[in-house]
């Protein structure tokens, strides 16, 4: 193996800590929502509301985060950015109000918002086009790994220091990481080496216009647009934020057992996506039939979720969210795979954040959404009732029954990214 081939993998596990650290951000809510709402003394809407101020800088951001890493380079971006997300987090663990705990999630979900577009865009760099879905795969479970610590572990922590205190040390970790990343990641093989179309795209004065451009006017980028809005919207309010309190309300359970079976859609990721990459890459030979296949799964599960909402038994909910956790997702990564696949690589760090741009504003809209519609159900004694989340529940079987029948449109792109 050469000197590049090993230091490509020192440059992933750099990208891959980071990613965790994006995840963890992204869930933690679901966690330590009670707190939260203790602390500021909030409704489940307000609750949504601050939930999704990671949601909307993270969304507004991805067009810019994916043209610098086009042109500025991850190593420089996903410095910047992930020290951003430092001083969020470490501004929110001292918020002494509502407010104020707003405005530095809106700094978390900035600081956080470079690194998955930037990491995929210089994976693709390092990485074959026959190993991409397995790399990316690999990257995901790193973000599994995330979502795992902001289950459990978070739980405990928080019990121990109280949750201000947990946020305080996920921001000294986070300014660790991106110190190593500053020295250690480098954006392609042969940094002094630029291809005859980065050339030209440099020149130009335009060049986020002319890659966005041709980015939005491509028929099928508009379905996989549809389904990370409807897919990934699913993912961030419930299992980011609402299926904490709906284990918690619903089954009675304590905060670390409703943490140890949010878990699961974390093991789901970190199992599921690099064996999705390996059955996409290797097996199949296909994005389209393991994204069809997986959705149709994923719609199955949200009948059965809606009709037996209250009647699970323990074993069935750990093995519900890890499934969950595999078509909701794990299979990610083979859609920003088939992104990437659309378009010249030159412009690959573009089209993926301007699909990105989707699965946020998907976060944006349902989070306060669904806290809406079990603030409609209302609470009883302080909670709410089981019949609130099958309520919510049905919102969730709509929006991924858009999803699949979006994807089925979806162009094959296997073997474009060779």
């Amino acid at each position: 193996m050469t000197k590049a081939a090993r230091y490509r993998w020192v440059i992933f596990w750099v990208l891959s800590c980071q990613y965790l650290i994006v995840y963890f951000h992204r869930v933690c809510p679901a966690v330590v929502a009670p707190e939260l709402i203790k602390a500021f003394t909030i409704s489940g809407t307000s609750l949504g509301i601050l939930a999704s101020g990671y949601f909307y800088s993270y969304a507004i951001t991805q067009i810019p985060v994916g043209f610098l890493s086009d042109s500025w380079g991850t190593r420089k971006t996903v410095t910047l950015f992930s020290s951003v997300a430092a001083l969020g987090s470490i501004l929110f663990a001292f918020a002494p109000n509502f407010g104020f705990a707003v405005f530095a999630r809106v700094l978390v979900g900035l600081g956080v918002s470079a690194t998955f577009v930037s990491s995929l865009k210089t994976l693709a760099e390092w990485f074959s086009g026959r190993e991409y879905a397995r790399i990316s795969g690999l990257l995901m479970a790193m973000g599994g790994i995330g979502w795992l610590t902001a289950a459990t572990p978070l739980a405990l922590l928080t019990e121990a220091l109280g949750w201000r205190g947990a946020f305080v040390i996920i921001g000294i970790v986070t300014i660790f990481l991106a110190l190593l990343t500053f020295f250690i990641v480098v954006d392609k093989p042969d940094s002094g080496s630029t291809t005859k179309v980065n050339r030209e795209l440099v020149k130009s004065e335009h060049k986020l216009l002319i890659n966005l451009s041709f980015v939005i006017r491509q028929k099928h980028f508009w379905v996989i647009a549809v389904w990370l809005f409807f897919t990934q919207g699913t993912l961030f309010s419930f299992f980011a934020l609402w299926a904490g309190p709906y284990l918690i309300d619903t089954y009675n359970l304590s905060q670390s057992s409703a943490g140890n079976i949010l878990s699961m859609i974390a093991v789901g990721m970190v199992f599921g996506s690099p064996f999705l990459g390996y059955l996409s890459d290797r097996i199949l030979a296909s994005r389209k039939k393991v994204l069809i296949g997986a959705s149709c799964v994923n719609v199955l599960v949200w009948c059965i979720m809606t009709a037996f909402y209250k009647e699970f038994s323990i074993p069935a909910l750990f093995g519900v969210f890890f499934l969950m956790g595999i078509t909701t997702s794990s299979i990610v990564v083979i859609v920003f795979t088939a992104v990437k696949e659309l378009f010249p690589l030159e412009m690959a760090g573009t089209a993926i954040g301007t699909a990105n741009l989707f699965s946020f504003f998907g976060g944006v809209v349902f989070q306060p959404l669904i806290g809406y519609v079990l603030d409609m159900a209302g609470k009883i004694q302080g909670v709410y009732p089981p019949h609130a989340y099958q309520l919510a529940f049905w919102v969730f079987l709509g929006m991924n029954t858009v999803s699949l029948v979006s994807i089925i449109f979806s162009k094959e792109t296997m073997g474009k990214g060779e």
